[in-house]
């Protein structure tokens, strides 16, 4: 027994490891990438096409890696491969190819990139159902792996020059694989019927459909926010710390958001849908507040919503989506809500807010982000009425 709980113990240590690099890796992705094709001589355009590109990708890498984790039931052998896939095209990004070759080695990167936060997600929950841990006791260690690594980078980038940035996102993606390899392997669950078109029933539930639909809409504005945020800071003259400052600023407040979560959240999935379209609310105050920002302190000091809001947007959604799908295919479930919030809505965020921030500016961008959150918000709002609605309707038969 004592084994059994030590070995459990460490399991959950080495998760809480694991999500603190891999998130600190993509934070420093995220936060100086697009930098570092401006650098290299890419146009604000150009930049938003070839990071649409990945996110297109993600439409068929999502469901793709989700097929196989529930298949082989082995979701950390599926991280692995992601990871080690993500580090070796990263690598060959970083010799200087431009044109063509550089656009197909992204939509290679984002194969194995794609996937690995809603597989993360996914081990996280199967590990812990059952065991009176929370999920948000696990994710915060991928905020404070964000926050952290992102605002740390910022004065090393400015020391190196941003063109050596490779150097810290390969020790920490190395760091990243090295753990995965002592991952729990995950919870045994029923195996997938891959037969007769088994995943179809992953979209029965209508409120699961709504809710990915929305999903996109919400999630086009904060796509555009993060491609192109770090440029907006740099027009404006922020330097390379600042970038990293609103990096930390977006990520840590997310760690108080996941354990109020945790503990104040209830689990039902009318108020899960009506918390949703508050948050579309807050994101809509969120993007306008960008629009009338002037300076890069602004900028920065927005970041801080974004822990109220994708943090609570992200985690009520995981939350939904592993109680709408069936429990053999929730990792499948998990990649389609990836899909949502980072292929169909990356796509539309790079090609549409490249062409905004570059034609019109980031004001009017903002501004478009600001109307699709409204938009998001009356769909939740028609999502709870139906539901509210239903309840309504079975109550009545059951009184009959």
């Amino acid at each position: 027994m004592e084994a059994a709980s030590g070995l459990k113990t460490r399991s959950f240590a080495v998760i809480k490891s694991f999500n603190f690099f891999v998130y600190g890796a993509i934070a420093i992705y995220s936060s100086f990438f697009p930098l570092y094709l401006k650098e290299v001589g890419v146009p604000s355009l150009q930049i938003g096409m070839l990071l649409a590109g990945g996110p297109f990708i993600a439409i068929l890498a999502n469901p793709f890696w989700g097929y196989w984790s529930d298949r082989w039931r082995n979701i950390k052998l599926v991280l692995i491969v992601l990871l080690i896939g993500n580090a070796v095209v990263m690598q060959s990004v970083f010799l200087g190819v431009t044109g063509t070759l550089l656009f197909v080695l992204m939509l290679v990167y984002f194969f194995f990139q794609s996937p690995l936060f809603s597989q993360s997600s996914s081990l996280i929950l199967d590990t812990i159902e059952h065991t009176g841990r929370r999920f948000g006791e696990f994710r915060v260690w991928g905020s404070l792996g964000w926050a952290m690594m992102a605002a740390a980078a910022g004065p090393i980038l400015s020391f190196l020059g941003i063109e050596r940035f490779w150097v810290v996102y390969s020790v920490l993606m190395l760091i990243a694989i090295a753990i995965a390899f002592v991952l729990p392997r995950g919870k045994p669950r029923p195996k997938a019927d891959v037969q007769r078109g088994g995943y179809m029933r992953i979209f029965a539930n209508r409120q699961f459909v709504a809710f990915l639909v929305i999903s996109v809409l919400i999630s086009v504005p904060n796509g555009m926010n993060l491609t192109f945020m770090p440029i907006y800071i740099s027009d404006l003259g922020g330097k390379e710390g600042l970038v990293g400052l609103a990096a930390f600023l977006t990520s840590i407040f997310e760690i108080p958001v996941f354990l109020l979560f945790d503990r104040l959240l209830p689990k039902n999935n009318r108020t899960m849908i009506l918390c949703l379209a508050v948050v579309s609310l807050l994101y809509a105050g969120r993007w306008l507040l960008m629009s009338l920002a002037t300076s890069p302190y602004e900028v920065v000091g927005i970041q801080v919503l974004n822990g109220v809001t994708f943090g609570g947007y992200y985690y009520i959604g995981t939350q939904l989506t592993f109680k709408l799908v069936p429990m053999e295919y929730r990792a499948s479930g998990q990649a389609l809500y990836a899909l949502s919030w980072g292929g169909l809505s990356g796509i539309i965020a790079g090609i549409a807010g490249g062409w905004v921030f570059q034609n019109l500016g980031a004001v009017a961008m903002y501004q478009f982000g600001s109307i699709l959150a409204l938009m998001g918000l009356a769909g939740f709002l028609g999502v709870f009425a139906l539901m509210k609605r239903s309840a309504s309707a079975d109550m009545n038969l059951d009184e009959k």
